[in-house]
């Protein structure tokens, strides 16, 4: 498994280096990738992608690419441990202030909750009421998590 996932990262920073960096939608691809992927540390890369100097959470597309596709990461996003949801809303909570729509759009990854077990829907619902109880939370990203916690 060590010699695999060396050969993961040597392709995808391959990748990068000669097709994704400068071009947009190749960039998105490549971030894409890293957020789907089902590996341990996908939230670590993840996470330590917010810093490429390349990235940026005010670019939609490019949250969108990482921030999105994490969340539909289902064994990633979804850990038992609840650090898939507690980072989402941390990105949330940071792109609200620039971006309510696309905040709110995220936020609607936790809507699901009552699709999963009682720990994880407990650990989603405590992120939504985080969200809620966030001060200056935008009208939009507001609705979405009130008509979740509601319904």
């Amino acid at each position: 498994a060590p010699a695999a996932a060396a050969a993961r990262e040597e392709a995808v920073g391959l990748f990068y280096e000669r097709h994704a960096k400068g071009n947009d939608l190749l960039l998105c691809k490549w971030l894409m990738l890293q957020a789907t992927a089902d590996t341990a540390d996908c939230l670590a890369k993840v996470d330590g992608l917010l810093s490429h100097p390349d990235f940026s959470l005010r670019n939609p597309n490019k949250m969108r690419a990482l921030v999105g596709a994490f969340a539909a990461n289902l064994p990633r996003f979804h850990a038992a441990d609840g650090s898939g949801y507690r980072w989402l809303a941390d990105r949330i909570l940071e792109v609200d202030k620039m971006n309510p729509q696309s905040a709110a759009r995220q936020a609607s990854a936790l809507s699901s909750f009552r699709r999963y077990d009682a720990g994880r829907q407990a650990l989603m619902r405590a992120q939504l009421q985080r969200l809620l109880d966030a001060p200056g939370l935008s009208k939009d990203t507001f609705e979405i998590a009130a008509r979740s916690l509601k319904d």
